[in-house]
């Protein structure tokens, strides 16, 4: 590859992680054509964008991305992808799928970039898949606001059942 080619790649990659929240590094080296593919096919249906890339390439995109991406400088390693989702659980949730329907080990997570955070290490991976995403978060939030207003009305429902009770029994004693 030329410099001209490089620094096209580099300057692409900068500009995608400048733009995006999530992604994660991953080890998919070892997987032959027809897993890879499925992996592919797997990432296409869940909005999850999967690239191999270089080492030294994706280093030198993170070092001009103007973020800091130090802590993952050190799983730069060996044979390396992004995913890169806008969920943030999406791709972890994706790697278990895969690994549990073709019993293997492979997809690895070297290290997860979330919302700032760093997630470093395979055994990551059950963290990543108990975040929640947005949607899910807003929905609990919506759920506990509703909690307490749907108790009181309730109260006040069967209160009034009560309460009419009581004065219609009054009113009908004779005194």
């Amino acid at each position: 590859m030329k410099k001209e080619e490089k620094d096209k790649v580099i300057e692409t990659l900068s500009e995608t992680l400048k733009l995006v929240n999530n992604f994660y590094v991953t080890d998919i080296s070892d997987l032959n054509v027809e897993k890879t593919n499925e992996l592919r096919r797997l990432c296409f249906k869940r909005n999850v964008q999967l690239t191999v890339v270089k080492n030294t390439l994706l280093k030198k995109a993170m070092e001009r991305s103007e973020r800091d991406f130090e802590s993952l400088y050190p799983v730069l390693k060996g044979g390396t992808s992004l995913m890169i989702c806008e969920t943030a659980n999406t791709p972890a949730k994706l790697i278990t799928e895969f690994r549990k329907t073709f019993k293997m080990e492979k997809p690895i997570l070297k290290g997860a970039y979330i919302m700032e955070s760093t997630y470093i290490g395979n055994d990551q991976l059950a963290v990543l898949v108990s975040l929640k995403s947005k949607n899910e978060l807003i929905g609990e939030i919506i759920g506990l606001l509703q909690s307490p207003a749907k108790n009181v009305i309730s109260a006040l429902q069967s209160g009034g059942h009560t309460i009419s009770g009581i004065v219609k029994t009054l009113s009908e004693k004779p005194e």
